[in-house]
């Protein structure tokens, strides 16, 4: 019989190695937007293949969390986490030796398929060893790691990238889920719902088919136009699979998406917070890199240290959201930090395209700072809205709302962004034509091609276009993000986090 110490141990080592998976997933997301420019040389690729680059990561990573939940709970949160974080090291390294842009982005929805089953299995594998404040402080540590990979995230693939060369960048989320691999295999001990029916096949078909539709349609709009029939027909099949999903998900016994949950205000508050952060901060992350680098010219490094103002409070602001959650409601929190995060998105649609670093820095903190305040709080607010068994499907629900929001959010504000220059650029005084190409060209960080598509506008014309866009956009994300401000203060209004824990025994009893 194991000892109480051994026991201790064990779950601390099961933390380690959850937290360490946590770590590598934002390197998965944010490392690739650093080095984008240096796999288009390497490897080619038209603007739509470079989008998905990081679209199919984020598509097959939300599109099938929700699965990978219901497959740990039913089969062994302990076999799918290990499983998940072998497809992961086993992507980055195919990613190294894609022979092109499309083998490239096939490897990388494998890797987001990896990183669903390890998050979604390991946060579910926490919740059955950790309790009331103890689970809370676990969890919190989740988060906490992932903001390290988000905060130096983009410095460390600077530095790989000009120390090593772009496929170290790929290579650096392998590295770590190797390492949990190894902790995991020794510390974690088997776990599974024993009433869990399996997986809801016909419902991950549609919910899949839905988001991968959604996304092909509106990341093909910007080449095809938004009246092509492939992207008309793309658009219709993802609204016709999504009705199919949810009269699916309403007949089924036991659902992968129990839309009951939805009737009651918190948990629907908790999911708006889930997506809250894509429109108002994940965007830059993708989007910045490829300005500072691929159109001011900057280097890795020196776009990592951008980067970093943007997202290093992140290591430290989610810490004051939870001393605050004591004494305020999460509706006020998170409320005030939208708010704080919409006035820096406004900040910084007036930095023109090669502002310095002691200008941009200010803005770019205060959107860091507004983010951190909700971020501090969906983790532990995301596994006490259903029952402890249902751990699983809970942290599925919650992280296929913020990742596929995010997915959804980069691809719509990419195209959003593009037609933006488009427009820009037909309004300059040589009246080029091929805008549409060229504002493609642009928004993927290909500066060179984007001249040569537009003869008679110079660099710095294309330039002061790029940044009128960019700054309309920032506008637009600043609406959004008080928008949904203001829809999680009223959902969320009377709820402190110390008493999270409450709602899945209201949500039972009711």
């Amino acid at each position: 019989m194991s000892s109480p110490s051994s026991l201790s141990d064990n779950k601390n080592w099961l933390l380690a190695a959850v937290c360490l998976a946590a770590l590598g997933m934002p390197l998965s997301f944010t490392g690739p937007a650093v080095v984008l420019p240096a796999i288009r040389d390497a490897l080619g690729g038209s603007p739509v293949q470079l989008n998905w680059v990081t679209n199919a990561f984020m598509l097959s990573f939300g599109a099938t969390l929700m699965a990978a939940g219901a497959l740990a709970d039913a089969y062994g949160r302990k076999r799918v986490f290990l499983m998940g974080l072998a497809v992961v090291a086993l992507s980055s390294s195919l990613l190294t030796l894609a022979p092109g842009i499309v083998a490239f982005d096939l490897a990388r929805a494998l890797q987001g398929l990896g990183s669903a089953a390890a998050f979604a299995s390991g946060t579910a594998a926490l919740a059955q060893v950790f309790d009331g404040t103890a689970r809370m402080r676990a969890f919190s540590f989740i988060g906490t790691s992932f903001g390290v990979g988000l905060s130096c995230g983009s410095i460390l693939s600077g530095w790989l990238a000009e120390s090593f060369g772009w496929q170290s960048v790929m290579l650096s989320p392998g590295a770590i889920s190797l390492v949990a691999l190894c902790i995991a295999s020794l510390s974690m001990r088997e776990s599974s719902n024993p009433y869990a029916m399996g997986l809801d096949v016909p419902g991950t078909l549609t919910f899949t088919a839905a988001l991968t539709l959604l996304t092909l349609g509106v990341l093909q709009a910007p080449d095809s136009g938004w009246g092509s029939p492939w992207v008309i027909g793309a658009l219709a099949g993802a609204a016709l699979m999504g009705a199919a999903f949810i009269a699916i998900e309403r007949r089924v016994t036991h659902p992968m998406l129990d839309l009951s949950l939805f009737r009651f205000p918190r948990f629907v508050g908790v999911q708006l917070l889930a997506a809250a952060p894509a429109y108002g901060f994940v965007v830059l992350l993708v989007l910045l890199p490829i300005r500072f680098i691929g159109l001011e010219g900057r280097s890795a490094m020196e776009a990592g240290v951008f980067m970093f103002a943007l997202s290093g409070p992140i290591l430290v602001v989610p810490t004051l959201a939870a001393s605050l959650a004591h004494r305020f409601s999460a509706g006020v929190i998170s409320a005030v930090g939208l708010l704080v995060c919409a006035v820096g998105l406004l900040w910084l649609s007036y930095c023109a395209p090669g502002t310095p670093l002691q200008a941009i820095v200010w803005p770019l903190l205060l959107i860091g700072a507004g983010i951190g305040l909700p971020w501090g709080l969906m983790d532990g607010l995301a596994v006490s809205v259903v029952p402890r068994e249902r751990a699983g499907m809970a942290s599925g629900i919650f992280n296929t709302v913020r990742v596929a929001g995010e997915g959804i959010a980069l691809a719509l504000v990419g195209a959003g962004l593009t037609a933006l220059v488009a427009l820009q650029l037909g309004r300059l005084p040589a009246h080029p034509g091929g805008t549409s190409q060229a504002a493609q060209r642009v928004t993927t960080g290909d500066l060179s091609q984007a001249l040569a598509l537009l003869p008679g506008v110079d660099r710095a014309g294309l330039l002061h276009a790029y940044g009128a866009a960019f700054g309309t956009l920032l506008c637009v994300l600043a609406g959004v993000t008080v928008l949904t401000a203001l829809v999680v203060f009223v959902f969320l209004r009377g709820e402190t986090h110390a008493e999270a824990g409450t709602v899945a025994l209201e949500s039972s009893a009711c």
